[in-house]
């Protein structure tokens, strides 16, 4: 288990990126759920973002590539609009306890 960050540093409705031995990840917080993406999209294979921690469009309701407007929902990470519609993001364990949040590897 790799810690992440801690549990009062990822705001509900909020998301956040993190660099791990050379993995780039995205973590958003959403009705108290924490989902924890690779921070790749599936179209082109290049991070998701534009600048730090913003994964979400407007509504902060859907991840979104900010390269090519690929919409993808937050609790399965399927795309459901874009160039990628039908793949999905890839899904990473996570748990979160007193602690923080952490990477399950």
């Amino acid at each position: 288990m790799h810690l992440l960050c801690s549990t009062d540093s990822l705001a509900e409705g909020c998301s956040r990126g993190f660099s791990l031995a050379g993995r780039s990840l995205l973590a958003i917080r959403r009705q108290g759920q924490v989902y924890l993406y690779r921070n790749r999209c599936p179209h082109r294979g290049i991070g998701l973002n534009w600048t730090a921690d913003a994964f979400l469009d407007d509504s902060a309701s859907l991840i979104r590539c900010a390269h090519h407007g690929a919409l993808f929902l937050i609790e399965s990470g399927e795309c459901v609009s874009g160039p990628c519609e039908g793949e999905a993001l890839q899904a990473l364990a996570c748990h979160e306890d007193s602690a923080g949040i952490w990477l399950m590897a």
